[in-house]
């Protein structure tokens, strides 16, 4: 059976289909700076379902949106005046979270248009929201312990027993929303592995704050990041812990790896961009242009095209993952898909490519392994959760899904 490196992969061409791949125009290497339109401190950057819509939250209730990669960056009415520290989208471009200081927890539906204050139930400041499959059950976390979780898209939240007081600054459910991670101050890295109805304490092996943590791929492998240049490493689930050599000294403030457990990004207190395509055995400085501090890093849909933000207004973005980084796992090398949709993504039962329902599909494991071929209606029916990549029949992959539960 041909295997696929996704190293190496050519641009999938569908004959025939009305799906067009156009190839990237010129572009400036490594990382380029953005007009945002403000000089706050942002905190947080999401781009829910492509590398052209995204959204970016930050100090004084600061909401931006862009819907042509950042071209333009275009200010939103979040309805407070206090920081938004983190903010995510769970399934679409229509329906994200935000929270932030008090408390404070915001809902759209509509893309931004409006923004809905929603009954947090705890009064202390919120640092990250995550909603792991779908937008109705999510979680929230913050200072002094705090840990809410809402199974209704907000309409409710529910106060959950983290057994610390220490500030939790991140939280993450790699492929479900029984199984997760939360990391904080002193070294803090929680565990649940049903859905958050108990919190085991996990060794973590440093008293650095941590300030992001980060699962590729499933509920093994994954990566916390913090103070002093902290980088941590699990691939048991969080049993063991062990650092990884940075190669700088100010906070890691955020990690993030687009497709695989092997090549991932993280950003510093100082301006630095940090990449490494081998796992965290080496990571080395990409060029960023600012020493503003940089507080959150995403890659969309692959290792090619991503975003970062931080303090004074600062965006970055990248189209080449950064330059000075030879990809081992770039399954889409750069190219820009229009009018090819997958939805829901992550899905529970089958995902459905809208307007190629009739035609055929391979699906790619992250190992590059063919694991089945699919009509466009039903794409990943029966299979495994876990990270796929959808691709024309007999093609290279090119899109990145989440099957769950």
């Amino acid at each position: 059976m041909k295997r696929f490196t996704f190293g190496r992969l050519a641009l999938c061409v569908l004959c025939g289909a009305s799906m067009a791949l156009l190839a990237p125009g010129p572009a400036s290497a490594g990382w380029v700076s953005q007009t945002s339109g403000t000089t706050r401190r942002l905190s947080s950057v999401h781009f829910p379902v492509d590398a052209s819509t995204g959204y970016v939250s930050g100090e004084a209730g600061t909401i931006l949106k862009t819907t042509n990669g950042g071209a333009n960056w275009v200010s939103q009415t979040s309805g407070i005046t206090s920081a938004l520290l983190s903010i995510y989208f769970p399934v679409d471009a229509l329906t994200g979270y935000a929270v932030g200081y008090l408390g404070n927890i915001r809902k759209t539906t509509n893309g931004g248009t409006t923004w809905v204050a929603q009954p947090s139930v705890i009064g202390e400041n919120l640092y990250s929201v995550h909603f792991p499959a779908d937008a109705l059950t999510g979680y929230a976390t913050g200072w002094l312990g705090a840990i809410q979780k809402t199974t209704n898209g907000g309409a409710a939240w529910v106060a959950q027993t983290s057994g610390t007081t220490n500030g939790l600054r991140s939280v993450r459910f790699p492929l479900d929303a029984s199984t997760g991670y939360v990391v904080g101050d002193a070294g803090t890295i929680l565990k649940t592995t049903n859905g958050g109805a108990a919190w085991v304490a996990l060794i973590s092996g440093t008293t650095q704050n941590l300030s992001s943590v980060h699962f590729p791929v499933d509920a093994s492998t994954g990566y916390a990041t913090g103070a002093n240049g902290t980088i941590r490493k699990t691939t048991d689930g969080g049993a063991n812990w062990f650092g990884q050599t940075s190669g700088v000294t100010g906070s890691v403030s955020s990690v993030h790896f687009p497709v695989s457990a092997l090549t991932g990004y993280a950003v510093e207190s100082f301006g630095t961009i940090l990449a490494t395509t081998n796992g965290g055995a080496n990571w080395v400085t990409q060029p960023s242009g600012t020493t503003n501090w940089l507080r959150s890093v995403h890659f969309p849909v692959d290792a090619s095209t991503g975003y970062a933000v931080g303090d004074n207004g600062t965006i970055l973005k990248t189209t080449d993952g950064g330059s000075g980084v030879e990809e081992e796992n770039k399954g889409f090398e750069g190219s820009r898909v229009q009018g090819f949709k997958i939805t829901p993504n992550p899905f529970t039962s089958f995902a459905t490519l809208s307007g190629h329902e009739a035609e055929r599909f391979s699906l790619y494991d992250v190992s590059g392994r063919k694991v089945g071929t699919y009509r466009g209606d039903r794409v990943g029916e029966g299979l495994a959760p876990g990270v796929y990549f959808v691709g024309a029949h007999g093609r290279a992959p090119l899109l990145r899904i989440v099957k769950v539960r």
